[in-house]
């Protein structure tokens, strides 16, 4: 099965009407990578880091705004501002 983002397999749980389609770019299904050297510093612990580099935008911020403009959209807005590292953006 081909991985379509994070929107359709929790929307039971998301205020979305289901008729609306997910806008997304597949973000979300980002690896764990273990942390063996951090674990060094605690015995017994196994540690991973969730890398969200690995998202089609690089960022972890992937995440929230597929919901965010999905939810515009289901909302029937039609434009969106987005401030990014202290940039407005249209």
């Amino acid at each position: 099965m081909m991985y379509t983002g994070l929107i359709n397999p929790y929307r039971k749980y998301m205020p979305l009407a289901e008729s609306t389609e997910a806008i997304t770019l597949n973000e979300g299904n980002t690896p764990l990578i273990r942390a063996k050297n951090l674990e060094t510093l605690m015995p017994r612990i196994e540690i991973y880091l969730k890398y969200d580099g690995f998202n089609p935008t690089g960022s972890f911020k992937a995440r929230g705004m597929t919901m965010a403009v999905t939810k515009a959209v289901d909302s029937d807005y039609d434009h969106l501002k987005s401030i990014i590292g202290g940039i407005l953006n249209d």
